[in-house]
């Protein structure tokens, strides 16, 4: 299935979703007690899992780009200038679990382990001086969860979703719909690392049936391919 193909498929099935979310009235950011409380261990085992991170981090150059490990993403990943990376570990994929990887942060694939509706999770690295163009996610069926990690003191990097921005901060979190407009501004030297953790959107028992079948038809058509590339 192509990029097209797959977006216009996904353009429809956002359509039945905006029938629940709103559509263009749909919020920015959500409140991550009302929404998932689990994800408050995350908030509270932040220094965990960013211990964990910095362990991969001297091993960085064998961690694969995004579009290589996904070519749909090539414009937004491969963009720029060649030296810069936006590297991804993942560590969940719509059902699939890349134990290699997980073995590697063991504490925070078990913290995952515990967060209800899980879609997908992965550590998101971008080298200094990466910034991502702006760009919207394809699905409206999940919330993304943004914990920051690695965070430049100097000219902190940021991102604007529709029209609000927000700048990260170590162990700070934020829970936003993906599918909005977005970019990352990261003008500094420095790297920026954040664990991103997307979850199902809570909604009404006939649109979240919907959304599970979706995400069952992913995973086989995008989750397992990502695993055969990590495998």
């Amino acid at each position: 299935m192509n990029y097209i193909n797959l977006v216009g498929i996904l353009d429809v099935v956002n359509s039945v979703f905006d029938l629940y979310t709103g559509g263009k009235r749909r919020p920015v950011f959500f409140d991550k007690a009302a929404t998932c409380p689990p994800l408050a261990e995350l908030d509270n085992q932040a220094q965990v899992i960013r211990e964990e991170l910095l362990a991969l981090l001297p091993e960085k150059s064998q961690i694969p780009r995004y579009h290589d490990l996904d070519q749909m993403q090539k414009r937004i990943s491969a963009g720029g200038d060649p030296e810069k990376s936006w590297k991804i570990f993942y560590l969940y994929i719509m059902g699939e679990k890349p134990n290699e990887n997980r073995a590697k942060c063991p504490q925070t694939s078990a913290l995952l382990d515990q967060v209800p509706g899980l879609f997908q999770a992965f550590f998101s690295i971008l080298d200094g001086g990466k910034s991502i163009p702006a760009h919207r996610g394809p699905y409206r069926g999940y919330l993304r969860y943004h914990l920051g990690l690695v965070v430049p003191k100097v000219n902190p990097p940021s991102i604007r979703i529709k029209d609000q921005h927000y700048t990260w901060k170590v162990g700070e979190s934020i829970l936003f719909d993906d599918s909005w407009n977005h970019e990352v501004y990261n003008e500094g030297e420095e790297d920026r690392v954040v664990l991103i953790v997307d979850i199902r959107r809570p909604m009404p028992l006939p649109f979240a049936m919907f959304n599970r079948f979706v995400e069952s038809v992913m995973r086989l058509v995008y989750g397992k391919q990502i695993l055969k590339k990590l495998t």
